[in-house]
């Protein structure tokens, strides 16, 4: 595999995702949240199953790491799919993507702390820069005008909700997935546990939506969601949104990701979910005609920024303490 293509498989599962949130935020209009994130889930595991026998890969799991893929199925697909499809029922896609969006330092702690993955400080200013371009692409300019420069009260706008509590959750049960990762493959092939995973955390929110669909709707913050019908009344087109929200933004995206997570660097690749807010709001200007304001391009250019310094920060630091380690020779 070429360095070029390796990178462009390495980014895509990042530009699906960017998308696919998208897709499953119109879904969610009408449609109990966690069938939108059960119909995500099983599709897109069978498929990879499939694909892993197409392959001529066995389906079976080494008995060593049947207790972590339980675990990573629990975590990974039924909690943060589940708390994702909450969440964007209840957020906008401004803050609720900036926490969901900036779960690689959590990553990078927990690869540091388990893996001794170094990060040293040319990577923490790249994770920081990561985070502020975030908030540059995913919140209200009037908001981060009140925030940094002291502008008037936003009264108007609800900066955290009960939303955003579901999507913090959501990253943090991404970050340990992504790290229970490691411990699943260990000796199993990749593309089988992510494929097992999705099937077995696709089933409790099966049972959960259903369960919120026989619940008695009240007047509090799940009241919409207990309302609807456990299968949702889609259109042909909105059942393409979910196919693609399923078999390209979960089975290709997913695969791919969980292939590199299991090996390499897990801090600078999971660093390129910073850029997954920015395919989102490319993929809105090239096909819907939108327009991104100045703070959004600098947002842009700060994720892209952030994820050049984290990708080559031992180079960067080496390269510093080489110089100085020279000039305190000469």
């Amino acid at each position: 595999m070429t360095p070029a293509i390796r990178w462009l498989l390495m980014l895509l599962p990042f530009a699906l995702w960017g998308t696919a949130m998208a897709a499953m935020t119109q879904l969610l209009a009408g449609a109990q949240p966690l069938m939108v994130a059960a119909l995500r889930l099983l599709p897109a595991g069978v498929v990879l199953l499939a694909v892993a026998v197409a392959l001529g890969r066995p389906l079976a799991v080494d008995a060593q790491d049947w207790p972590w893929l339980l675990l990573f199925a629990a975590v990974d697909a039924a909690l943060f799919q589940g708390l994702l499809a909450m969440g964007l029922g209840r957020s906008g896609a401004g803050l609720g993507s900036v926490l969901i969006d900036s779960q690689p330092l959590l990553v990078a702690l927990l690869a540091r702390a388990l893996f001794g993955e170094a990060i040293n400080p040319v990577g923490w200013v790249g994770l920081l820069l990561g985070v502020l371009g975030i908030l540059c692409l995913g919140l209200p300019a009037d908001l981060l005008r009140h925030w940094w420069l002291e502008g008037p009260q936003v009264s108007d706008l609800q900066a955290w909700s009960h939303g955003e509590l579901w999507m913090l959750g959501a990253a943090a049960a991404m970050a340990v997935g992504t790290v229970l990762c490691r411990f699943a493959t260990k000796h199993s092939d990749a593309l089988v546990v992510t494929g097992w995973h999705m099937l077995l955390g696709g089933l409790p929110l099966v049972l959960g939506a259903a369960w919120m669909a026989q619940a008695p709707a009240s007047d509090g913050g799940a009241s919409t969601a207990t309302a609807l019908a456990l299968w949702p009344q889609w259109t042909a087109s909105q059942w393409g949104l979910m196919a693609y929200a399923s078999l390209l933004g979960s089975a290709l995206a997913y695969g791919l990701f969980f292939w590199f997570a299991s090996q390499g660097d897990l801090t600078g690749f999971t660093a390129l979910t910073f850029l997954t807010p920015v395919f989102a709001l490319l993929s809105g200007l090239l096909f819907l005609e939108e327009s991104l304001r100045p703070l959004q391009w600098l947002g842009a250019l700060l994720a892209l920024l952030s994820v050049l310094l984290i990708h080559q920060r031992q180079a960067l630091w080496l390269g510093r303490w080489s110089n100085v380690s020279s000039e305190e020779m000469s």
